[in-house]
């Protein structure tokens, strides 16, 4: 099959470009052809390490723009002649939509950030992909038929991100509690120093490692600053693999408010940390409903404490809920959603062909 991938660009610290990039690495090594166009970034190495051709395409969102763009990924198509067409992102969906129309090529959409207003226009799919059942339910909500609707959870265990890295843990103070990701609002980050400084005035040997980057990282550094934890919290930034900061962890803490499927809990499992989350979205599927990981209320301080309390200062209880993060972690492959892509794909094609066959 000959598959092209359309997102905004292909820089690293983005969750729906890694979730992209790792699906099409995934898809080469199945046997398939693929491509990607985007505005080109920090993965196209990567990429063509990995057999995938990579071709500009302007996301701008600006009618000039996107109607040259629009120009551009019809000459990109009628050149290379995908079977199916992937888009990752709004923009990606409204260029992709009268090309598909036109070849008629099946395109299907995968919603990455449900939270998003503008993510109802990725119903212009043939088919529709959510990356947790929750996002599902949710666009079903918004008016997106179940017939067209399919749910891959998002995996990353074998990404091609990580070939070829040292896989050495990086040092942490134990016992060690991390969180990795974007500092912004809806990762809850001030729900978890609130949190921390509970925990630090009872263990006070416990260290909080922020790993990410993001708008807000002042504000949150100011923050901790005027709390008695302060000097146990250290801010990181952003890292280019986090995977070695997780190996050293000992606790890995995710304190969303909104989190469609975040790639970071495959990877905080595949490392062996102990979990605690919020139970919001995605977040209670990639960790089998509880199996994999304590669920805590999101927005709530003092159950984030006490879930964090009662692993710090319990050896045999971090010890067990480290073990509990395997439960199934297999399940969590980039392989397995290529796969169950590469079905979605077939059927798209299917139902694009039963179209053209009736209009004849």
């Amino acid at each position: 099959m000959r598959i092209l991938h359309l997102l905004n660009h292909t820089n690293r610290l983005n969750g729906h470009v890694h979730a992209a990039v790792d699906l099409a690495c995934a898809q080469v090594k199945l046997g398939h052809h693929v491509a990607m166009a985007s505005g080109g970034g920090d993965f196209d190495v990567l990429l063509a390490a990995n057999n995938i051709e990579t071709m500009l395409l302007n996301h701008e969102r600006r009618p000039a723009v996107l109607l040259k763009s629009l120009g551009s990924l019809y000459r990109i198509v009628r050149k290379w002649r995908p079977d199916v067409i992937h888009a990752h992102m709004m923009t990606s969906a409204l260029l992709a939509w009268p090309v598909c129309k036109s070849a008629p090529i099946p395109l299907v959409t995968t919603v990455h950030n449900e939270f998003q207003k503008s993510s109802i226009l990725m119903g212009l799919g043939t088919r529709v992909i959510a990356v947790s059942d929750a996002v599902g339910r949710s666009m079903q909500k918004r008016g997106i038929s179940e017939s067209r609707l399919n749910v891959v959870l998002n995996g990353t265990i074998g990404s091609a991100r990580f070939e070829g890295k040292d896989r050495t843990p990086r040092h942490l103070d134990s016992p060690a509690i991390i969180f990795v990701g974007g500092l912004h609002p809806r990762k809850g980050l001030p729900d978890l120093f609130t949190a921390f400084d509970t925990v630090h005035k009872k263990n006070p040997t416990a260290r909080l490692y922020v790993v990410g980057d993001g708008p807000h990282r002042d504000e949150y550094t100011k923050l901790v600053g005027t709390m008695d934890c302060a000097s146990a919290v250290t801010f990181m930034g952003a890292q280019d693999d986090p995977f070695p900061f997780l190996l050293g962890a000992d606790v890995f803490v995710l304190p969303s408010h909104a989190d469609p499927a975040p790639l970071v809990l495959s990877e905080a499992r595949e490392a062996g940390c102990a979990i605690v989350a919020s139970k919001v979205d995605g977040i209670p599927q990639l960790l089998e409903e509880g199996r994999a990981g304590i669920l805590v209320p999101a927005r709530d301080p003092a159950a984030l404490s006490a879930a964090i309390c009662s692993l710090v200062a319990n050896p045999q209880a971090l010890r067990e809920w480290k073990e509990k993060s395997q439960y199934n972690v297999g399940y969590l492959s980039i392989a397995r959603v290529a796969r169950e892509t590469l079905e979605i794909y077939a059927a798209a094609s299917r139902q694009v062909r039963g179209k053209r066959s009736v209009q004849a």
